[in-house]
């Protein structure tokens, strides 16, 4: 079992006492020093006293500084290839889908910190050879292979979560390392259904399988569809799609008086028919996809006001998903989106969280890290993305403008970097020393932003903003919302 645990590996650490406090002075591997308004680093320091002494220090930048940082020239196509992995990887053909509640059995991936969702890309960097050899023989049949995180028990052994996400693969490369005589294997995979896991063995190989049930996706449709008249079908298009009917009053001499159009303040809409039967039209409004997706999609201009619409899905189950991936949210409530079976209801789930959320802390002290108006997606894939370290590890990282309370270890290193023209530096909590991610700066003055934070989402917990004592939040609440709101339906009508 140990064999499944892959390392978490800390690069450019310096030796033991090296880490830097605000009076210390840190240099880069190239030798030039960093900025010494990063020495320390405590950034940002928000509203409080401390972040007043700041201020007054003219140590932080408000308004005019945050705007000029948030106009950027960087390819954000970049991170998607994974160009660290390098470019000599060769393509895999062929894919797999497997029926609706299909029960199979394929070989399991665990990963620590990872919630992998539909549609997201995973980079795989892999040492252990019987893993090396399974995923080669998966690359000759049916590509597919199952991915769940974990978390370890107090007895040291890794509990294995029941929901995970099948991951096909479509690019791989296969080596040998000259030095150690040992293969290697480089892969790239892309979420593709949710399944259930009903039991695990290990072959004879020691490969770890699991007999999995694949999850549904179970669509709603549109209710009112049965219940509206045919009369009313032409009034529930889009409006530039509706034939004008205008009445015009005219004098004897043939001048238009007034022209009055019937169908601007229409009375008639897609809702309409819900006066037809026992339910108000609140209540389809509820679950009607078109309204979610929109109430989603200016919920996450709120977090992220570069956020382009066009570049969002449009399919309600693939919008779910999206947002899912995007969100940096911990693994239980992540797997509590992953276990939901309908779209509608994940996008109301995902609504009510983004809400909520007001700012992101540490998940081992609770000191206040980021606020969500500082995330921004410098890939175009999106804020959150997962990205692979020499040592096999993978992090779901999230890339923010600014961020509070971290100080910087070690030396910053161009080396493996996910995003190509940035160096990293190893950041900690200040609080309680904990590893949070990296902090970016340019590798060349032109390359804008000039510096920017990703931050590992299996080390941030979202705070709410109706939490009083703690900012963790049951997930049980995000659903209890949804069942009081069906509760006072079934009083109330």
């Amino acid at each position: 079992m140990a064999e499944d645990l892959l390392p978490l590996l800390g690069h450019n650490v310096g030796p033991a006492g090296d880490n830097n406090d605000s009076d210390s002075e840190n240099t880069s591997s190239t030798g030039s020093s960093v900025d010494p308004e990063d020495e320390g680093l405590i950034e940002d320091e928000g509203d409080g006293e401390e972040g007043q002494r700041n201020r007054r220090k003219g140590r932080v930048n408000d308004g005019g500084d945050r705007t000029r940082t948030r106009n950027h020239n960087f390819d954000t196509t970049l991170p998607g290839t994974h160009s660290y992995l390098g470019d000599d990887l060769e393509e895999v053909r062929g894919r797999t889908v497997h029926e609706d509640n299909t029960v199979v059995t394929i070989p399991l991936l665990p990963l620590p910190g990872v919630v992998l969702v539909p549609g997201e890309v995973i980079p795989l960097h892999l040492f252990q050879q019987q893993l090396i050899a399974a995923i080669r023989r998966l690359a000759d049949t049916d590509k597919t292979f199952g991915v769940v995180t974990y978390s370890m028990e107090p007895d040291h052994s890794p509990g294995f979560s029941e929901i995970g996400c099948t991951a096909e693969l479509y690019s791989m490369k296969n080596e040998v390392d000259d030095q150690a005589g040992l293969s290697v294997l480089r892969a790239l995979a892309r979420g593709r259904q949710r399944f259930k896991v009903m039991g695990m063995h290990r072959d004879v190989v020691g490969i770890l399988m699991a007999k999995v049930r694949i999850l549904p996706e179970i669509n709603v449709p549109r209710c009112l569809s049965g219940a509206r008249p045919a009369t009313q079908n032409k009034f529930c298009c889009s409006p530039t799609e509706q034939d004008d009917v205008v009445k015009t009053a005219v004098d004897r001499q043939g001048n238009v008086i007034k022209s009055i159009n019937l169908v601007v303040n229409k009375q008639v809409d897609r809702f309409t028919a819900a006066h037809l039967t026992q339910w108000p039209p609140w209540v389809y409004k509820l679950y009607d996809a078109e309204l979610l997706k929109e109430q989603v999609i200016k919920e996450l201009h709120s977090w992220n006001d570069t956020l382009q619409a066009a570049s969002l899905p449009t399919d309600a189950t693939e919008l779910s998903y999206w947002v899912a991936q995007n969100l940096p949210l911990d693994n239980t409530m992540r797997m509590h989106l992953l276990g939901v079976t309908c779209p509608i209801h994940r996008l109301r789930s995902e609504l009510a969280i983004m809400k909520k959320c007001a700012i992101l802390c540490c998940k081992n002290c609770m000191k206040q890290i980021a606020r969500k108006e500082e995330v921004f997606s410098m890939s175009s894939e999106g804020p959150l993305g997962a990205y692979v370290n020499p040592g096999g590890h993978v992090h779901e990282t999230l890339t923010l403008y600014k961020a509070n309370n971290l100080r910087l270890v070690g030396y910053s290193s161009t080396e493996h970097s996910w995003f190509p023209g940035y160096a990293w530096t190893i950041a900690q909590c200040h609080g309680c020393a904990s590893h949070m991610g990296w902090k970016f700066t340019a590798a060349k003055k032109k390359l804008t932003p000039q510096k920017f934070w990703g931050l590992c989402r299996s080390s941030l917990i979202p705070s709410f903003s109706k939490t009083t004592d703690k900012a963790n939040v049951d997930t049980a609440s995000i659903a209890g919302d949804e069942q009081e709101e069906e509760e006072l339906i079934l009083e109330g009508w």
